[in-house]
């Protein structure tokens, strides 16, 4: 029996398909998923999210939230998520630069807009490394 699996951000539905496995970064590592699994709830770290179906393998970039597995059900519900597929370096590169360059003033910044911005680059960096890892 395979897993439902659904990613869901603010903004949008990212990912919705029957699985066979699932790995989630979590902020104690990754936690693997397979049907049948205990019911969690589980904060999810900014990384890297594998799906596996059959041979095929999708990778997504995760940052903030929780996931929820319950039976053969998995619901993340992100912050961020972006298909590897979707990220584009040069705007990935882009964003960590002025994300960077704001937080070198961050005395002038409100601590929400400081944790704004440091989550922001967590999951630029975390779209950097899925993607270079696949080339």
């Amino acid at each position: 029996m395979p897993l439902t699996l659904e990613i869901v951000t603010p903004e949008a539905r990212v990912y919705s398909d029957t699985v066979d496995s699932v790995v989630i970064p979590t902020g104690t590592g990754e936690i693997g998923v397979l049907p049948g699994h205990i019911p969690l709830v589980t904060q999810v770290d900014h990384g890297e999210l594998r799906a596996s179906k059959g041979n095929q393998t999708q990778f997504l970039a995760v940052g903030g939230g929780f996931a929820q597995i319950d039976g053969d059900c998995v619901r993340v519900l992100a912050e961020w998520a972006i298909r590897e597929e979707s990220i584009d370096e040069a705007t990935v590169q882009k964003a960590i630069h002025r994300a960077e360059e704001d937080l070198r003033a961050k005395h002038d910044l409100e601590p929400s807009e400081i944790e704004r911005l440091e989550a922001l680059l967590r999951f630029s960096v975390a779209q950097l490394e899925v993607k270079r890892r696949r080339k």
